[in-house]
């Protein structure tokens, strides 16, 4: 072994030995500010639609000939799309370090090893989504996929948390069959929602600027057609929250979680009846599309705590989860 060779052995030697050996507070970190970043990409992506800032950067991947970084002639369209640009980095950054968190102990953990690596391989297929949405000139359809992404993403970070303070996936809880068919049906109605609610964006008013194509779909019918499946998951959930206080099998995690999905159904739907009598002023709309990520990871959580951990780490408890979050 040659001295160059010798030294980047004992430099990786030297890095790995600071690396986590299990489940600590740096993974439980790497691991909120997973779900977090996902989250706020949703509120600065929903930014650049609702300012009509799409095209601030009218190529890609450089945001104008030249220059990778928006100018000031550009204004603030420029700006706000740059912005959102520039956040991806900080999410490079953070699916790095939280992959390095747990690589140290990826034999033992093989779940956290997968989630963090998915996390890190969705960044270059969000990339080629946005190249293609700017090169399309912003086709509703393709916008459209760009969120559904981030949705899928927002979960996938979810359940990396979950995973960190739970232990890798178990066997299911022994509860009565209607209570874990509902829940499904729940996260099935929650997906719909969330779809639902995209195709009406692309319809409206916040589709983009004036000049932005919309999908061409019937805006008022899609408002009310959004809501119905909507009203289905308050309902379903109302009863995951009762049937949480009174199944047999059921753990105070299972009724902690059903009870933060219903306050942000509550929330969403609250925002959501005050938009369209107001006129979808911008800002509940962006409200509206964040709750939308906040709802999916809280109904994560739930179907998740279906199962029984195969393996819970000594250090946790039904209450840190919640706990660490505040």
């Amino acid at each position: 072994m040659n001295a160059a060779a010798s030294s980047i052995t004992t430099l990786w030697s030297r890095f790995r030995s600071i690396l986590p050996a299990a489940v600590d507070a740096r993974v439980k970190f790497f691991a909120w500010a997973s779900l977090a970043v996902q989250v706020l990409l949703i509120g600065t992506g929903g930014a650049v639609r609702l300012t009509g800032s799409g095209l601030g950067c009218p190529t890609w991947p450089q945001c104008v000939p030249g220059s990778l970084t928006n100018t000031p002639e550009m204004g603030i369209h420029g700006l706000i799309e740059f912005a959102n640009r520039a956040l991806t980095g900080v999410v490079v950054i953070i699916a790095i370090l939280a992959f390095l968190s747990v690589i140290r102990f990826r034999a033992e953990r093989r779940d956290l090893f997968v989630l963090t690596l998915l996390q890190g391989l969705s960044i270059p297929l969000q990339a080629v989504i946005g190249g293609i949405t700017v090169l399309t000139g912003l086709n509703s359809y393709i916008v459209g996929l760009h969120f559904v992404v981030s949705i899928v993403l927002v979960a996938l970070t979810a359940m990396l948390i979950f995973r960190v303070y739970y232990g890798p996936r178990g066997s299911v809880k022994p509860m009565p069959a209607w209570y874990l068919a509902l829940t499904h049906v729940t996260s099935l109605f929650v997906a719909i929602t969330v779809v639902v609610g995209i195709l009406t964006t692309g319809s409206g008013p916040h589709a983009g600027d004036a000049d932005t194509p919309r999908n061409g779909l019937d805006t008022d019918f899609l408002q009310h057609l959004h809501s119905w499946p909507a009203y289905i998951v308050l309902g379903a959930t109302v009863l995951l929250v009762l049937g949480a206080f009174t199944v047999s099998g059921a753990t105070v995690r299972l009724r902690r979680f059903t009870i933060a999905l219903l306050l942000v159904e509550l929330a969403q739907i609250t925002v959501g009846i005050s938009q369209a009598r107001l006129g979808l002023p911008e800002l509940l709309v962006g409200i509206h599309m964040v709750l939308a990520g906040v709802l999916v990871a809280a109904m994560t959580a739930v179907v998740l705590s279906l199962r029984v951990p195969a393996e819970l780490p000594a250090a946790a408890s039904d209450s840190d989860l919640l706990t660490d979050a505040r």
